[in-house]
């Protein structure tokens, strides 16, 4: 038998010593790599940034939240327009409710806008993936209060007076009259866009007005709001009123009621402090 030289011998060592430590390290990586498989699920739903839903009020459309929705998908969020009825406050609810549902999956954020911050007060007590409300110059009412309501609690006017009124079935779609669009909606804003949000405007119906909420989710949900102090629709003293009760984060803006066509940057950090805080 030939007989292996010490040379020999070490080179052999060298390269079984390399196999085991190549066996080692793949053994290693592939526990690793399940451990992080096992971990992911749960990791990923910690660290998982939200989707940012925008709900836009009475007399407006998604386009109002256009330049808030550029900026959180510049930095990284997913972000759904959700095209409000404008029907009632129960089924305008309820349609939220099936839009999340459908079109988000894991945790979400609400962003309301005027009307459509009644809208999310009452949707978001029926899904429990909703870990976040903004409110926009919106309304966060309390169980029994209607839109109307609130603003007549906080006014000497006639709110009607302010509205074409329009039949449509049992109930009337109202359109705010040029008048008072640009005195207490578009406030603040250059006549050229004050027009064509006039001309675009999405009526809204009377029952959604005046119908009452049933089940606050500012309770139990946190909150954050915007208020803007040029607000001619909602007062600014109404906004501070509802947001302190809803113990919500409060921000005030110089703007109007469209606030966040005026200060797009302040509200877009005040939605990512609320996106952040359900991580």
């Amino acid at each position: 038998m030939r007989s292996l030289s010490s040379r020999s011998l070490s080179s052999r060592s060298r390269r079984l010593g390399t196999a085991a430590a190549v066996l080692v390290a793949a053994s290693l990586v592939t526990v690793g790599a399940g451990t992080a498989a096992d971990a992911s699920p749960a990791a990923a739903a910690h660290t998982a940034r939200p989707t940012v839903v925008l709900v836009h009020g009475a007399w407006a459309d998604g386009a109002s939240f256009g330049s808030i929705g550029r900026r959180l998908r510049g930095d990284g969020y997913t972000v759904v327009d959700f095209a409000t009825p404008l029907r009632s406050l129960s089924g305008d609810s309820a349609a939220l409710d099936a839009f999340l549902a459908v079109r988000t999956t894991g945790p979400v954020v609400l962003v309301g806008h005027s009307y459509g911050g009644a809208v999310i007060t009452e949707a978001a007590t029926s899904d429990p993936d909703v870990r976040a409300l903004v409110y926009v110059d919106a309304f966060a009412p309390a169980a029994g209060e209607s839109v109307l309501g609130l603003v007549s609690s906080a006014t000497s006017g006639n709110p009607a007076a302010e509205f074409d009124a329009v039949p449509a079935g049992a109930t009337s779609d109202l359109y705010l009259k040029q008048d008072a669009f640009d005195a207490t909606f578009a406030t603040g804003l250059p006549e050229g866009e004050q027009q064509d949000l006039f001309a675009r405007q999405e009526p809204v119906t009377l029952t959604a007005l005046t119908e009452a909420a049933t089940t606050p989710a500012w309770k139990t949900l946190p909150s954050w709001y915007v208020a803007g102090t040029e607000d001619g629709s909602v007062p600014i003293a109404l906004q501070e009123r509802m947001a302190a009760r809803a113990h919500a984060h409060l921000t005030t803006v110089r703007a109007g009621h469209l606030a966040m066509l005026q200060q797009p940057g302040t509200i877009t950090r005040v939605v990512e402090d609320a996106a952040t805080s359900t991580r």
